[in-house]
């Protein structure tokens, strides 16, 4: 049985970088759920199917094996077991990956992927819903958040650093409205789980907040 960690909070939180930090530091498997989609679109375009054939999708699902696997250190995706990591980036698997990730029976193929990977594997995840409906029963979980001022200044400082032009104000009006869409969508809402220690880190750095998750590790 794999040891879970699951990590959910909202838009902005850190919860990617933080994630990837205490698996290196515990060695535990991040389980990339984006890498994961990549991978099953990948399986629909080698079997000829178009982002539009929704049946297809579906029916392809049943013969596709997507796994997460850390070789010297590096994250590689095996489809079927053949390395296709290689291809993850290709514009027509990010453009089959858009369109089919908001098909449910692709979103259920890969909740019992990342299922599968949980039971057999010591593995962290991050989203809005790992504690709650993905990983319900993880070892740990962790409700990681900020205020929505800080979140907005990280953003802020990150595209800055890339010369983009952005706006604080936009940018913290947006994430107040992705908070309410996220809360209150019908499937899947984000909300802490009644069991998950929550970690604020409006006023933390990110060595705070990794040594404060991996302290709750095994």
């Amino acid at each position: 049985m794999g040891y879970n960690v699951a990590i959910d909070g909202p838009a902005g939180a850190g919860k990617s970088t933080i994630a990837r930090l205490v698996a290196k530091e515990k060695g535990y498997i991040y389980v990339d759920t984006g890498a994961m989609y990549r991978g099953l679109a990948i399986h629909f375009l080698d079997q000829g199917i178009g982002a539009g054939e929704t049946e297809r999708v579906i029916e392809a699902c049943k013969d596709a094996d997507v796994k997460i696997r850390y070789e010297d250190g590096i994250q590689q995706v095996y489809l079927n077991g053949t390395n296709i990591t290689g291809r993850l980036r290709d514009e027509a698997v990010g453009q089959m990956t858009s369109k089919c990730s908001a098909i449910p029976e692709v979103r259920e193929k890969l909740l019992d992927l990342q299922r599968e990977l949980a039971r057999t594997q010591d593995v962290i995840m991050d989203g809005r819903d790992i504690g709650t409906c993905v990983l319900p029963d993880a070892d740990v979980k962790v409700y990681l958040t900020a205020s929505v001022k800080t979140r907005a200044k990280r953003r802020y400082d990150e595209l800055a650093a890339k010369g983009e032009s952005c706006s604080l104000d936009e940018i913290e009006r947006d994430i107040e409205e992705r908070d309410e869409r996220d809360m209150n969508r019908e499937t899947a809402p984000l909300r802490q789980a009644e069991d998950a220690v929550l970690v604020d880190s409006s006023d933390m750095t990110i060595e705070d907040v990794v040594r404060t998750i991996a302290g709750l590790c095994k």
